[in-house]
């Protein structure tokens, strides 16, 4: 698809989902977008590979037409987003299916019914699959979900304990359930309010599934047998309920949204270190959206590069790298050394295809840093790339001290 073709549709100033199909109308890559139009303009860049990774230029570039749509609000489109992605599984959206290191929003299959927020990689670790309910995501960014689940709770109150209600909590857990008590929620024995918290939960599985219009129905069907009961109390929170999802102030989410070209930046640091030429291992680390990513750092045994020489070993390390592409590849790479570490580097990144842009960290004679050498990108901060160096340093430092262990031992 080319951006001539995008310019005979008429793509909506709104919020929503954009969806790009093949010949056969199947999805190739799926998005979201506070604004559709712009958003979508974005991905005709000439940069868009080195941006937004190979995947997604290719899907873009064998996509045939384009589909959207539109959503009431950001956290709309947050949530439909990645119930198409899971539905559907494009190729160009293959990374948020594999990552194990994003977000997922757990319901728990328990009587009083917890909402979770996890990462993939720790869920089979954490719950047994008989005590799952319902699994949502994969969401990429940590602060637009955890603000999204703000606003559900503030519509939908629901219990987000690390136990079990009923276990025996904390009391950090005990002082979270007095202030559920506080919003009208607490377990009780009543059946009455065990049915409406699990209509609550039903609720919010409609909202992650993007069923709004049967979810509003199911809300104004509840509303309508509360009133009949004479229970008006009620049949008023859900009145409230109704008015607060198609009046969702989304502000924090929306900022997030309009920000996560720079969240989805993805930086990995590289680092060699040995003992005189022996014991010698290669580190990667990654940071995304400001963090680092612990379950994304990789380990390098080096099996050709000659002892003692780090820029033959990170050629290595770097080129062995870019020979997974199930792992996202970075918006930007970074190394420990000078204009020999860079050279090789560059290289090797040019060898598999790619452009992706390098710098080094020139030292001291102390390992103190001196300077930034290379092109930095104009989104990329010094602290930013000095900060991952020095992540890549301790960690490299750590991995060759628990290797020369094992070899003492």
């Amino acid at each position: 698809m080319r951006l001539s073709d995008l310019e005979r549709l008429a793509v909506p100033e709104q919020p929503g989902v954009y969806l790009f199909l093949d010949q056969r109308g199947k999805p190739l890559y799926i998005g979201k977008a506070a604004v559709l139009r712009d958003r979508v303009r974005s991905y005709f860049r000439e940069d868009l590979a080195a941006t937004r990774g190979e995947r997604v230029a290719q899907a873009v570039a064998q996509a045939a037409t384009l589909e959207w749509r539109v959503c009431a609000n950001v956290l709309e489109a947050l949530l439909l987003e990645a119930a198409l992605i899971r539905q559907y599984k494009p190729p160009g959206n293959a990374r948020q299916k594999d990552d194990k290191s994003y977000w997922v929003v757990v319901i728990t299959n328990e009587k009083w019914p917890r909402v979770l927020l996890v990462r993939a990689q720790l869920l089979a670790h954490t719950f047994d699959a008989s005590h799952i309910r319902k699994v949502y995501g994969p969401f990429p960014h940590g602060g637009e979900i955890k603000e999204a689940l703000r606003i559900i709770k503030n519509i939908f109150p629901f219990f987000d304990t690390k136990r079990p209600v009923g276990d025996n909590l904390s009391p950090v857990e005990l002082a979270k359930l007095r202030f559920y008590q506080s919003l009208g929620l607490s377990p009780s024995s009543d059946e009455m309010a065990l049915r409406r918290y699990q209509a609550t939960i039903r609720n919010i599985c409609r909202l992650f599934e993007g069923k709004k219009n049967e979810l509003v129905s199911a809300l104004r069907r509840e509303m309508r047998q509360a009133a009949a009961a004479e229970d008006f109390e009620y049949a008023a929170k859900v009145r409230d309920q109704i008015a607060s999802l198609e009046h969702i102030r989304d502000i924090a989410l929306l900022k997030r949204a309009k920000s996560a070209s720079e969240n989805e930046r993805r930086v990995e640091a590289y680092d060699i270190a040995h003992h005189a030429g022996k014991e010698a291992v290669g580190v990667m680390v990654v940071r995304e959206g400001g963090n680092f990513i612990r379950e994304a750092y990789r380990t390098f045994l080096l099996k050709e590069a000659r002892a003692g020489d780090d820029p033959s070993a990170l050629r290595e390390v770097v080129t062995r790298r870019l020979r997974h592409p199930e792992w996202r590849f970075p918006d930007l790479i970074v190394v420990d050394g000078a204009a020999a570490q860079v050279r090789v580097v560059e290289a090797a990144v040019a060898g598999a295809g790619l452009v992706i842009p390098v710098v080094g960290v020139v030292k001291d004679e102390r390992h103190k840093p001196l300077r930034i050498i290379g092109k930095l990108p104009v989104w990329a901060r010094d602290t930013e790339v000095l900060e991952a160096n020095a992540e890549a340093h301790r960690f490299a430092i750590g991995r060759h001290r628990r290797r020369q262990r094992k070899v003492l031992a």
